[in-house]
């Protein structure tokens, strides 16, 4: 299955009709989903993706998740959610209790990636975070929206409250590396690289049987 990233931003993932357990989740996760189910061969799990944009507006999440669930349950024994609460304020967790679906555990994709015990003892409150998807979708996610490709004088007043920018690497990629360094300059962060592979991530999919 071959998707870009522009696809993934804008439109999500259709499940291939494959598989017993249907994996709802974030288009900025697809390609670490597909990778881990590809080298573990867990052929029982099949995958649809909500628009990674909703990143960015968090309230469409608990209705894109329902709306995702009724579409595809008949066809599925089982379905588990793969958004943590993701800025929804426990609304996405509300929506999955009454639909009767588990869903991945924490508050965000980055407190997944790097094992929520781990993420959690850092409290850290000024580091700004970015994966390979959000490395790669920099300018899509973080630079236009917040109108930085038209005013870059606003840089100060959105990041003047972090002091560094946090890659959580999913693979070894130089180039990615070298991008988030990139973003990091561009933001006027200090720049720290965490390979994280797939932390808690790859723990729960291993329990979807």
């Amino acid at each position: 299955m071959t998707l870009t990233d522009q696809e993934l931003t804008e439109n999500g993932l259709s499940p291939e009709g494959k598989g017993r357990v249907l994996l709802v989740a974030c288009g900025a996760l697809a390609s670490e989903i597909l990778a881990i189910k590809e080298a573990n061969s867990w052929f029982h799990l099949d995958l649809t993706c909500l628009p990674a944009i909703w990143h960015n507006t968090p309230d469409k999440l608990p209705d894109g998740v329902r709306d995702a669930v009724m579409k595809n349950r008949a066809a599925y024994q089982k379905i588990f959610v793969v958004y943590a609460d993701c800025g929804t304020g426990g609304h996405l967790q509300k929506t999955c209790d009454e639909l009767g679906v588990e869903m991945i555990e924490g508050p965000h994709c980055y407190s997944f990636f790097e094992g929520n015990a781990a993420f959690s003892a850092r409290d850290e409150i000024t580091a700004f975070y970015l994966t390979d998807f959000l490395v790669r979708q920099f300018d899509a996610f973080v630079w236009k929206p917040l109108g930085l490709d038209r005013h870059p004088q606003l840089r100060d007043m959105y990041f003047g409250n972090y002091t560094k920018l946090v890659y959580q690497a999913q693979t070894d990629d130089p180039a990615l590396t070298s991008k988030a360094k990139d973003c990091a300059e561009r933001l006027g962060l200090q720049f720290e690289r965490r390979f994280t592979g797939y932390g808690d991530l790859e723990t729960a999919l291993s329990a979807q049987e």
